[in-house]
């Protein structure tokens, strides 16, 4: 994944609230190795049995992955969106995961959505093409 090319910074948490994070990054940092499809079914399995997590959730999610991952707060976008999803996940909590690309100049990103929207993502993501997925259920459906 090739955008965005600084880095984030966030609030440090106590180390507490760490652990959490932490997990999450280093599970996520296993799982990106997979190839696409594989980590496509497994978000799939995760994202079963859970709620919609609303914006402000996803966004403190990321900030949280940020705070606790030098990887997660640089180029590592792919690991960073699979942490955030995977920490609102051990909540009970999904939020939509997505990759895609863009071909004018090329570029591939890994971004998070949270109530139709994109979670904290610097630069504009409409030049990009959804071409993975893991959506999860609507709120007004059962």
């Amino acid at each position: 994944m090739t955008t965005p090319a600084v880095a984030e910074h966030a609030p440090r948490l106590p180390r507490r609230r760490q652990i959490a994070p932490r997990c999450a990054a280093g599970v996520a940092r296993l799982l990106v190795r997979l190839p696409p499809a594989r980590l496509h079914r497994v978000l799939r399995v995760a994202a079963r049995r859970t709620r919609p997590a609303e914006y402000a959730e996803a966004a403190r999610a990321r900030r949280a992955v940020v705070s606790v991952s030098t990887r997660c707060a640089g180029l590592g976008c792919l690991q960073r969106s699979v942490a955030t999803v995977l920490l609102l996940r051990a909540r009970g909590r999904w939020a939509d995961w997505c990759t895609g690309f863009r071909t004018e100049p090329f570029g591939a990103h890994a971004w998070v959505e949270a109530d139709g929207r994109p979670v904290d993502e610097p630069g504009e993501l409409r030049a990009f093409r959804t071409v993975l997925a893991v959506r999860g259920i609507p709120r007004n459906r059962p």
